[in-house]
């Protein structure tokens, strides 16, 4: 066995999280890949091993044995100060699909696996095309608009309140609260600022839906809420915290990513001209090019896991508790897996996408997300060909975990 090797200081020598890093983190990536496959930084929730390689992050993911999704405790408790205000928070927070491991993972996703097979999904396609119109008549393309606050924010909000059966006039509110959880869980060191605000929001999100569990019960549909409650009322979903944190985390995860892979791509397509071009003669494209933009971009960059059991990695000693930050859209651009990484090939093939994860936290909602990002994209590419960037210099939202962009300004 080779010797096991003490953490460096920093990785390159230089603080990895700035300003140049939030505009544009592939170049840091590279340097970490060439530099080796795992490295330690204290910039990331206090203390990480980052994994920067696509066969590394990819194990790492499907090693739901070896490394656990149950990762809150420290995150939001690390205020010793504030830890008494954040208990209700963590309460919530920790019960989420996102943070659980198996058998409690399994369980809650048995659950929600049905609401999104393909064939229920497919019920909502006229409704969110309906929509995604509606949206784009609603513009002034000639004259310009941005593209995230006429269509890329409200879109994924509305659809994952379309399969949660939310009345319209009430769906404005999850916006602002899904940002404010997004800032928490982006920040690589959250503030109390950012924790209190991320508390305020989770709890109005389930106090929210507390006064809306007694009315569905009354009247249960098809929707996820009414899963949730006869899975509750069958034993499988725990009453209280653990059905509060499942609606709520659907929620916010379902708009997240949908949004910033909208933005994303549609600002990576028209800064590239030949693959917009391309996909307006060759529409068959699509579907694969929209993984390519997953790729290129990730609307996710990294997760994390804990250790279970110490162990040595790539010289490295890991111990138990320790945490582990797969780096996603460093995975995406290893050109171990992908010929030219860096460049967009809105015809590329072959698989090991990692966008969405990997193993049994693969995202439940992802072939939601291609059928929101096949539409808008669809309907942008036949009804606004001409459309162009207005500005040169993307402006970024600054979140290190879910990239995406605070404006997009674009014309026809």
């Amino acid at each position: 066995m080779s010797a096991v090797l003490a953490p460096p200081a920093s990785p390159l020598g230089r603080p990895l999280i700035d300003a140049a890093f939030r505009a544009d983190p592939y170049p840091v990536y590279a340097a970490l890949r060439e530099a080796g496959p795992i490295h330690w930084s204290d910039e990331f929730f206090g203390g990480a091993w980052l994994l920067t390689r696509h066969a590394d992050v990819e194990a790492v993911l499907r090693d739901a044995a070896g490394f656990s999704a149950q990762r809150t405790g420290g995150w939001v408790m690390q205020n010793r100060a504030a830890r008494g205000e954040l208990k209700d928070f963590q309460r919530l927070f920790a019960r989420a699909m996102l943070f659980v491991d198996a058998p409690d993972h399994t369980r809650i996703r048995g659950v929600l696996n049905a609401g999104f097979r393909n064939d229920v999904l497919q019920q909502f396609v006229p409704a969110i095309e309906q929509r995604v119109d509606a949206l784009l008549d609603a513009v002034d393309a000639d004259a310009g608009f941005d593209f995230m606050q006429a269509l890329a924010r409200p879109l994924p909000a509305e659809v994952m309140a379309m399969l949660m059966d939310i009345p319209a006039a009430d769906r404005g509110d999850f916006i602002a609260w899904s940002d404010d959880l997004a800032a928490f869980i982006g920040a690589p060191v959250p503030s109390l600022d950012q924790a209190r605000r991320a508390r305020t929001s989770l709890l109005a999100m389930s106090a929210y839906f507390e006064q809306l569990v007694p009315q569905r019960r009354h009247a249960p549909g098809d929707d996820l809420v009414s899963r949730l409650l006869r899975a509750e009322a069958a034993g499988d979903i725990g009453a209280g915290p653990e059905l509060l944190a499942q609606c709520a985390m659907l929620l916010f995860a379902g708009h997240e990513t949908t949004r910033n892979l909208l933005g994303n791509g549609l600002q990576a397509l028209l800064a590239d001209p030949a693959s917009w071009q391309r996909l307006q003669r060759e529409p068959e494209l699509l579907p694969g090019a929209l993984r390519e933009l997953l790729r290129f971009d990730s609307p996710v960059q990294y997760t994390g896991r804990r250790v279970v059991a110490d162990l040595v990695l790539h010289g490295r000693q890991l111990r138990r508790g320790d945490l582990v930050v797969p780096l996603i859209a460093s995975a995406n651009r290893d050109p171990a897996r992908y010929a030219e990484p860096d460049r967009l090939d809105v015809a590329r093939r072959g698989g090991g996408l990692l966008s969405f994860g990997a193993g049994a936290h693969v995202c439940i909602g992802a072939s939601l997300t291609l059928m929101e990002a096949e539409i808008v994209f669809g309907r942008l590419l036949r009804r606004l060909p001409g459309l162009r960037l207005v500005d040169a210099q993307p402006c970024w939202s600054g979140n290190a975990v879910y990239r995406g962009l605070s404006a997009l300004q674009v014309r026809h």
